[in-house]
């Protein structure tokens, strides 16, 4: 398709976004902290961290509690990702107009990358505690990888499937990627789609943490999370969820929905190489990318933006620095974790409903990075968007990566209507 061209009837359209995560309680917010810079990343102030005595000891927490908004019962019985997973699915059902749809052409997509992680370990500490009476009957329902994706189904009535594709940090966008294949097989009209995570816990903390995988800027967090920068030395971890309503265009336009984006193309690969470690060449990376383009029907010259996955690790960022570089050599590129931190299986949510956000705005949020990109990425020909952000008044097309552990790698590519 050509950016910006009347929506076909089989387009998969974007009607509603929703998230909480570390910057924001819901899309507005979000966007309008971007706006000015903000960076969600702090000192954590559980006391686990002390106690545990931690090497790591900053995060990005939710900007708001769920517990300030959902009722007793569902705090009881959904896991944080569950809970950050409805939040943010109410919003975007909200703004897509809470479409009517036959109940048997409704489906889910919604995926964790770690799981429900706070229940698993709520359990076990039961059990270590206070032995195997104490451990709570919701407990199971509520550690179960695909809690999250039924939480949303069961809110909407989706008889049409409730699915939960899990690739580690490639979840969210995954599943959204599953999600328009539902409706390009003719197997649903709309489609709640996105991921969702809440794994600060001192067990993922110290796990990451061995791994070097999180940074250790305690002294710093406000530039701790500096994807592409020359000293730059792990992720940050955070927690929340980004959620999209996707819809066939004729069934949008039937009811006189507004359209906020055309879902053009998505790619999927595996780089079968190593369950941590990117593959150095980004062959696979690249692949998914370019397969996002060739079925949107775009030349990479159309991609005027790209969010990307950029979690601030030596290693990843430079085999995504080349893929970008060689792939859309013209986007200009967000790194959006530079100040939400890392929302593991909720970043390819968050970072799509930001994908669109910069469509309809046609503007590129920034990248917070005290001491510029790195020389070596640089010379690569990436385009990175500084910390003022930049306006790009002839955006048309923009697309998202997302890579996991396990050599998972998903690109998005989103255009407008």
């Amino acid at each position: 398709m050509s950016p910006e061209a009347e929506c076909r009837p089989d387009d998969v359209v974007v009607t509603g976004l929703g998230t909480v995560n570390p910057l924001g309680a819901d899309v507005e917010s979000t966007w309008s902290a971007l706006h000015e810079g903000a960076c969600a990343v702090r000192t954590l102030e559980h006391e686990w961290v002390e106690s545990h005595d931690l090497p790591v000891r900053i995060g990005a927490p939710l900007a708001v509690d769920p517990a300030e908004i959902l009722p007793p019962r569902q705090l009881r019985r959904l896991d944080r990702a569950s809970q950050c997973a409805l939040l943010a699915a109410r919003q975007a059902w909200e703004q897509a107009g809470a479409p009517q749809v036959a109940s048997q052409r409704l489906a889910v997509s919604v995926s964790p990358g770690m799981g429900p992680v706070l229940s698993v370990m709520e359990a076990w500490d039961a059990l270590r505690d206070k032995g195997p009476r104490r451990v709570l009957p919701t407990a199971v329902p509520a550690l179960m990888p695909n809690a999250p994706a039924a939480a949303v189904g069961i809110e909407l009535g989706a008889h049409g499937g409730i699915h939960a594709p899990v690739s580690a940090c490639a979840s969210g966008a995954e599943a959204i990627a599953y999600g328009a294949d539902l409706i390009a097989l003719g197997r649903a009209d709309v489609v709640v789609v996105g991921g969702t995570d809440a794994a600060l816990h001192p067990m993922t903390v110290a796990a990451f943490g061995a791994m070097r995988a999180l940074s250790t800027r305690n002294a710093d967090p406000q530039t701790a999370s500096r994807p592409f920068a020359p000293d730059r030395d792990g992720f940050v971890l955070g927690e929340g969820a980004g959620i999209l309503v996707l819809e066939r265009a004729a069934h949008a336009l039937a009811r006189g929905a507004r359209v906020l984006a055309v879902l053009a193309g998505s790619g999927v690969t595996a780089d079968a190489y190593d369950v941590v470690r990117p593959e150095p060449s980004g062959t696979e990376q690249e692949r998914a990318l370019r397969m996002a383009l060739g079925r949107a029907g775009l030349d990479a010259g159309a991609v005027g933006h790209v969010n990307a996955h950029a979690t601030s690790t030596p290693a990843g960022d430079v085999v995504e620095a080349g893929v970008l570089a060689r792939t859309v050599p013209d986007a200009a590129v967000s790194a959006t974790k530079s100040a939400t931190g890392h929302l593991l299986g909720g970043a390819g949510g968050l970072e799509a409903v930001l994908t669109v956000m910069a469509l309809q705005e046609r503007w590129a949020p920034p990248t917070l990075l005290p001491a510029g990109v790195d020389p070596e990425l640089a010379r690569l020909g990436l385009d990175v968007v500084g910390p003022q952000g930049r306006d790009l008044p002839n955006l048309t097309a923009a697309a998202s990566t997302s890579f996991g552990f396990g050599g998972h790698n998903v690109a998005l590519v989103f255009a407008r209507q």
